[in-house]
């Protein structure tokens, strides 16, 4: 790691709180078992990462400076790193010169998705370093994802496609929805249903309506209540009442 990136480690340590450290490791299950299992915490939320890290967005990524601090055991630092990966993507312009960063970041995320490894970390990096770049390229890769057997790569391409929904695209999104509707673990059922949410209420309420017709009988009961949310109170019941019950 570089000068800038250790200073940005050492404010992290600097900032850590061994008691919200404890209620992290609770939320994101580190138990043995959990899907957060053996992660490690310093006790640094969201918000105060995003301001020690902000002083770097404005400088260009270079994969060799930042690669160590994602691959680390240490949450924050891994949250840092994916931050900072975000807001570049997000400010790139999407002309020919910001092509060579962009592909950078997408290639480092996508290389190192082994340590993409929760909710919180995928929901805040993939829309924008993996789908704002896919936005006019082929997407084939966010279907190698979604048959992956890592549930951070399947994760990785449903949460990427809030992007193309602010954009107006949907297609992919209830393709990749209805390629995952069997999925068995619960933080796929809510990332799918919401997406399929926010596809509805943002683009076009009459394209969920068809694929709730269709699928709302097999699909699990978080996806099909986050799917529904904001349908009215009559239209909700209509589609729980379409789902089979489990076995």
């Amino acid at each position: 790691m570089l000068w800038r990136v250790h200073e940005l480690v050492a404010l992290l340590q600097a900032a850590a709180d061994p008691d919200d450290a404890q209620v992290l490791a609770r939320y994101f299950q580190v138990r043995p078992g959990g899907y957060g299992e053996g992660d490690v915490f310093l006790g640094v939320k969201l918000g105060q990462v995003r301001l020690l890290a902000k002083p770097h967005y404005g400088t260009e990524f270079v994969a060799g400076e930042w690669v160590e601090l994602l691959r680390s055991p240490v949450h924050e630092h891994r949250m840092a790193c994916l931050v900072v990966m975000a807001e570049r993507a997000r400010q790139l312009p999407r002309n020919a010169g910001a092509v060579t960063e962009a592909t950078l970041l997408f290639d480092t995320y996508l290389t190192h998705t082994t340590f993409i490894n929760n909710w919180d970390l995928v929901d805040l990096s993939s829309p924008s370093v993996v789908g704002r770049y896919l936005l006019d390229r082929d997407r084939d890769v966010l279907y190698r994802l979604a048959r992956s057997s890592v549930l951070w790569e399947r994760r990785i391409a449903m949460v990427s496609t809030q992007t193309f929904i602010r954009a107006g695209q949907t297609a992919d999104v209830y393709r990749l929805a209805q390629l995952l509707l069997d999925d068995r673990h619960d933080l796929m059922h809510k990332a799918v249903g919401w997406m399929l949410r926010e596809a509805g209420k943002r683009v076009d309420a009459g394209e969920l309506r068809q694929f709730l017709d269709r699928h709302a009988a097999r699909m699990p009961r978080t996806a099909l209540r986050y799917a529904i949310e904001h349908l009215d109170p009559e239209e909700r019941r209509r589609y729980l009442s379409l789902r089979r019950s489990e076995p």
